[in-house]
């Protein structure tokens, strides 16, 4: 009898033990699961925000995203061990700058369209912009066509607008920026209402020569206000 107590006993101890272990086993690897499942949630995180970074700079001109590449790499050789943070950083920042500088022009050209004082065609001593339209219409609007024309830091942005009924032969004026020494980037319109708005990205050939402006502004004035209209 005492035998089997003992037996017994040691028994239900040895139950005891096991269950002791298997609850501190799986309240241990419960723990471990947290952990990897908030690794697995930070890195879809960052996954998910480079992604968005990426989109955001596809969208943006090729002269800010050169700007915004300079950056990246200066700040990436200042710190090494933050690359991916400094890289999406950047993006953002280049993204405002850009959407400010839009909000600018869109500003300008609704003073324009209002007959307001928007800036005057010219040059502009500190950026070397040249802004220049066609002159103001009947009714205190703008006639078309507009022409606007800015170059800064060796890039030349031209934004024409048109009727809808008179469109411009866009290689026409590719041809003129090219003969004014610029590399013509990018290229694209589109049909909004009534009007159509061209858009051209372009860098000059030569740096260190750059590019005149008020030349190509007076260029693209001689072509698209004396010649006859193209047809679609």
């Amino acid at each position: 009898m005492k035998s089997r107590r003992q037996s017994s006993g040691g028994s239900s101890a040895a139950c005891a033990a096991g269950e002791a272990n298997t609850h501190t086993h799986s309240s241990g690897g419960g723990g471990g699961g947290c952990k990897l499942e908030r690794k697995d949630v930070e890195k879809n995180r960052r996954l998910h925000m480079k992604s968005l970074c990426l989109k955001l700079s596809s969208l943006l001109p090729p002269a800010a995203t050169h700007a915004s590449l300079l950056s990246d790499a200066a700040a990436a050789a200042s710190n090494p061990n933050n690359k991916d943070t400094v890289t999406q950083l950047d993006q953002l920042d280049s993204a405002a700058a850009y959407i400010k500088q839009l909000k600018g022009r869109i500003e300008a050209l609704k003073q324009r369209k209002a007959g307001g004082p928007g800036p005057a065609a010219g040059c502009n001593g500190s950026g070397g912009a040249v802004t220049a339209s066609s002159g103001a219409g009947s009714g205190g609007g703008v006639r078309m066509p507009v022409i606007e024309v800015r170059y800064q830091d060796g890039t030349l942005d031209v934004v024409l607008i048109s009727d809808a009924g008179r469109p411009f032969k866009l290689h026409q004026v590719i041809t003129v920026l090219e003969q004014e020494g610029a590399e013509v980037v990018s290229a694209s319109f589109s049909v909004i209402g009534d009007k159509i708005f061209y858009t051209i990205h372009s860098q000059a050939l030569s740096p260190r020569i750059g590019l005149d402006a008020a030349r190509v502004s007076q260029g693209l004035h001689h072509l698209l206000l004396l010649a006859p209209p193209c047809l679609i």
